[in-house]
């Protein structure tokens, strides 16, 4: 059964057109790079481009944690953390139903 990693971001109005392109570098050019990665979907608020969800699907849990631990140094991962107003955050979920 995936795993599914949800991230939220919340970039300031001056700075969302840069969070939202390191977001999709982040999940189009370096999430595909680790082991048990699936897919994910970036989401978009319509009322305020600078809040963004990001919904991953990997293989386990445990792959999930590892890209976690393995990518936080990177200049990617750092540069957002520093653009966000507040700390992104991440849970990890499975689907416990789903419409047809």
């Amino acid at each position: 059964m995936p795993v599914y990693a949800v991230w939220e971001s919340h970039f300031p109005p001056a700075v969302a057109r840069e969070g939202r392109a390191l977001t999709e570098a982040i999940w189009r050019d370096d999430m595909p790079e680790f082991d048990g990665y699936v897919a994910h979907e970036l989401i978009e608020d319509l009322d305020d481009p600078g809040h963004l969800l990001v919904v991953g699907r990997w293989t386990t849990r445990q792959r999930a944690d590892e890209a976690l631990r393995d990518y936080a140094a990177h200049p990617n991962a750092r540069r957002a953390n520093e653009l966000v107003s507040r700390p992104r955050t991440r849970f990890l979920g499975h689907v416990v139903s789903r419409s047809s």
